[in-house]
């Protein structure tokens, strides 16, 4: 989905805050899956229209909140030097290397989404193991479940809400 969230584009130079991008991203992406129940369309072509508008939405909604406000503007940061975090003055950044109790909290939420989907029903664990771990397109898992693009997209909800609902059980 090149393109999809070119929010600078969207933006403009005048309402672009520092974190937009992945705020509005994962905003756009977290509507949509809450709303996918809502999405009536059969083509790539609309489904991509459908994000883009919920993206839209949620610049708008977004800009609108820190305009009025000196919160999260790019003029106020402070850029570290082309050195990057070890030149000499650089303040302190966190490592890209985790934690052990980062490592055993990881270790723990796989886990509990592995037994979590132990639970499901069979159709419900193929379908996430076709989108997530297979990468596959609902075109190609319904080819594979003997259902539709739009039938397999629905299973896929629904086994992710079921999934949800496992999570929150204790173990």
């Amino acid at each position: 989905m090149p393109g999809l969230f070119a929010h600078d584009r969207l933006a403009g130079a005048r309402s672009r805050t520092a974190g937009q991008g992945p705020d509005l991203v994962q905003e756009t992406l977290l509507h949509a899956v809450r709303s996918f129940g809502t999405f009536e369309g059969d083509s790539e072509a609309e489904l991509l229209a459908w994000l883009r508008r919920l993206l839209v939405n949620n610049l708008t909604d977004f800009t609108r909140l820190y305009r009025a406000t000196g919160k999260r503007q790019v003029a106020r940061e402070i850029a570290l030097g082309a050195g990057g975090p070890s030149e000499p003055g650089a303040p302190e950044l966190s490592a890209d290397i985790s934690s052990p109790s980062g490592r055993a909290v990881r270790h723990e939420e796989a886990e509990s989404i592995e037994k979590a989907m132990q639970r499901l029903p069979e159709d419900y664990r193929r379908v996430l193991v076709l989108r997530y771990e297979n990468k596959q397109s609902f075109n190609d898992i319904g080819r594979v479940m003997h259902r539709s693009a739009n039938a397999a997209r629905k299973l896929w909800l629904r086994a992710l809400e079921r999934l949800q609902e496992e999570l929150k059980q204790p173990p």
